[in-house]
């Protein structure tokens, strides 16, 4: 079972600084059809003005994951992540920070660049435990890691040199162009998310644009074919 859900269909928000797409349910932003899906409870596009970002605020029992498509981040917390030598703190193209909230932790991201928007993707993926030690992880993909494949990028337990997670799912992201083709088998009882960054893709024969997602379920594996300067993520998630 496929179901198609358009770029157009996604929530907007524009603050000035931040423009914002939501693909689910997020602040002001409500859609009782689109509150997640499985674990995955957001995924925002957001693009942030030159100078401007986030500033020091609250989470706890979230995954959240940064994707930065163009600029950079540079991201503080209360765990001494972006402080000096207790981590990089600063994501660019290619590299993929988790922050595990976890029992509750406090930080920023801001775009220190002049003249310079820092566009990229911040996911939630709800933990299957709660309360556990605030955590932060970073790693770097090439883009010959990701061409015409599925790198796997985040997971339970870290295969691969993926970031680790608190939760039940596997994130990939890939680079397909002309005939490049990827196949991903799905075990009975999962479900998938595909979300296209940018370009166009086939997939499972349904052709995406920038922002479509593909909610997935019923499936016993996913065929990537067709691209046209395209950048996707692929979530497989418990049902």
């Amino acid at each position: 079972m496929l179901e198609l859900i358009k770029s157009s269909q996604r929530g907007y928000a524009d603050h000035g600084w931040l423009k914002s797409f939501h693909s689910f349910s997020f602040a002001d932003y409500v859609n009782e059809k689109r509150m997640g899906f499985g674990a995955l409870r957001v995924i925002n596009e957001d693009r942030i003005a030159a100078g401007t970002g986030f500033g020091t605020h609250g989470h706890r029992d979230m995954e959240i994951i940064s994707y930065v498509l163009e600029g950079e981040l540079a991201h503080k917390d209360s765990i001494g992540t972006g402080t000096g030598d207790q981590g990089p703190g600063v994501i660019r193209p290619g590299d993929v920070q988790r922050m595990s909230a976890g029992s509750g932790v406090r930080h920023s991201e801001f775009n220190h660049a002049q003249g310079k928007e820092t566009h990229f993707l911040q996911i939630w993926i709800q933990p299957d435990r709660l309360g556990v030690a605030p955590s932060y992880e970073q790693a770097h993909f090439t883009a010959g890691a990701k061409r015409g494949r599925l790198a796997l990028i985040a997971s339970g337990d870290g295969a691969a040199g993926s970031v680790t997670l608190n939760a039940d799912a596997r994130l990939y992201a890939g680079l397909f162009e002309g005939t490049e083709r990827a196949e991903l088998a799905l075990a009975p009882g999962r479900i998938s998310y595909v979300h296209l960054v940018r370009g166009s893709l086939v997939v499972n024969g349904q052709a995406l644009q920038a922002g479509d997602a593909l909610q997935i379920s019923a499936e016993n594996k996913l065929v990537l074919e067709g691209g046209q300067g395209a950048e996707v993520l692929v979530f497989d998630l418990a049902a």
